[in-house]
């Protein structure tokens, strides 16, 4: 029976792994060393992996999967149990930084910026932002990769003065090339990028080959509300699922699960997760099969445990705004910490269907936490998630859910503190149900 989970300890463990996670490398980071705390070991895709039963996990650049097969019904007792998978994405909508970033307008130093993914433009003005990322240097034996995590105030996007354009309050218009290059210094000559990332990942100036560097709300994650109901963080959508998903395989792998467990957390998902270690690429369905071929298993078990599989994805959704009500279905009105959100499209924006979504409901049974059940009204578009595409490239039954947040794509979003507690309940109950 999977075990409870403390609200406290879950809020603040969740506002811990945002504040260390600015960018997907440092999600994964932090993702694995909680796993090797609890016995997970990294193997490499290049390498021939180990036949005998254990706990491990790999990464792929700001991607990472987790699986345990020491379970009694583990990967080598045959393929008709299939595998559970939670998934979830690391990446989150922010600003980043150009190749050629450096230049200096009316004696300010700017840094050039690109928006990644749907963020809401108006939510980075005025916030003291920092920069993390990682970056390719020369190294020894060929080109290195170095993550680093600026924690000090260094970026700004000014806003415009209101005696300066009085129609802002009732609209406000952002040129994303024009109005977002955050300001880091004063001058009439251009700063030095690349000489901070240099001091930032300790090595000379012309060793810096390359870089994916992304800036960052630097203000603390914090509880919010009279009664500290309430978590304000960044990247709530969607390192809240990946957090959850990570406690959820730590607490399943405890009960020796009769399913192959799988924790799966992808990058890319902001932008149609179109690349190497995005959803669409190998990852799964390629960890999946050597899982089964480390167990003895040949092609057609593989399949035969695909057909056995069934996969949670993941993703935030959205609680009913009290001052926005008319812009959500009113059958259908969502709370935070008011459990787990099942998410349902009927074109498959979702990948819910009833057997998937019956598969959850029984998990949230399992782990005593209530459900809600979101519908996008009729009229407006639906947002999507890796359900689909993981549904698709494995042929598993898939089920999309979330939890509840307001200003999702804002530079700090908001989420019950009660919350993460249940998630983490629902999904280790979904990874090993009894």
């Amino acid at each position: 029976m999977a075990h409870s989970f403390d609200t406290d300890t879950e809020a603040q463990g969740l506002i811990d792994y945002v504040d260390a996670s600015p960018t997907p490398f440092h999600a994964c980071e932090q993702a694995a060393r909680r796993l090797v705390a609890e016995g997970f070991t990294e193997v490499d895709e290049r390498a021939a992996w180990p036949t005998e039963p254990g706990r491990r996990y790999l990464v792929r650049g700001g991607s990472l999967i987790a699986w345990d097969t020491t379970g009694a019904h583990g990967a080598g007792a045959g393929p008709a149990a299939g595998f559970r998978v939670v998934g979830a994405h690391t990446d989150s909508p922010n600003l980043r930084i150009k190749p050629n970033p450096d230049h200096s307008r009316a004696g300010w130093q700017l840094l050039g910026v690109e928006p990644y993914g749907g963020l809401i433009l108006s939510s980075w003005l005025d916030r003291d932002l920092g920069l993390a990322g990682r970056v390719a240097v020369r190294g020894r034996d060929g080109v290195e990769s170095r993550t680093f995590h600026g924690r000090d105030a260094l970026l700004r996007v000014a806003q415009l003065a209101i005696h300066l354009d009085r129609t802002q309050n009732e609209a406000l218009t952002l040129n994303k090339q024009a109005h977002m290059e955050p300001l880091w210094g004063v001058g009439d000559e251009p700063g030095d990028f690349v000489g901070y990332l240099a001091e930032q990942v300790g090595v000379d100036r012309e060793d810096v080959l390359s870089w994916d560097v992304m800036t960052h709300p630097v203000q603390p994650s914090t509880r919010l509300g009279r009664s500290r109901e309430l978590i304000a963080a960044p990247r709530l959508d969607n390192l809240a699922t990946s957090y959850a998903g990570v406690r959820a395989l730590l607490d399943a792998v405890a009960t020796e699960p009769t399913h192959v467990p799988v924790l799966v957390l992808f990058d890319h998902e902001e932008i149609g997760s179109t690349s190497e270690r995005g959803a669409t690429s190998t990852l799964l369905p390629s960890v999946l099969e050597r899982i089964v071929a480390a167990g003895g298993g040949t092609r057609d078990d593989y399949w035969r445990a695909l057909a056995s599989t069934v996969i949670a994805s993941g993703d935030m959704g959205h609680a009913t705004h009290p001052n926005y009500a008319d812009r959500h279905e009113p059958m259908h009105t969502i709370r935070v910490n008011g459990g787990p959100v099942l998410k349902v499209n009927t074109n498959l924006r979702y990948a819910t269907d009833s057997v998937g979504a019956a598969a959850f409901r029984l998990a949230c049974e399992q782990a005593e936490v209530p459900m809600q059940t979101f519908v996008t009204r009729s009229d407006l578009p639906c947002g999507s998630t890796v359900g689909p595409v993981t549904s698709s490239l494995t042929g598993a039954t898939t089920v999309d859910f979330g939890a509840a947040a307001l200003s999702m794509h804002s530079t700090r979003e908001l989420m019950g503190a009660d919350d993460p507690a249940m998630y983490a309940g629902a999904l280790s109950a979904f990874l090993a149900p009894v």
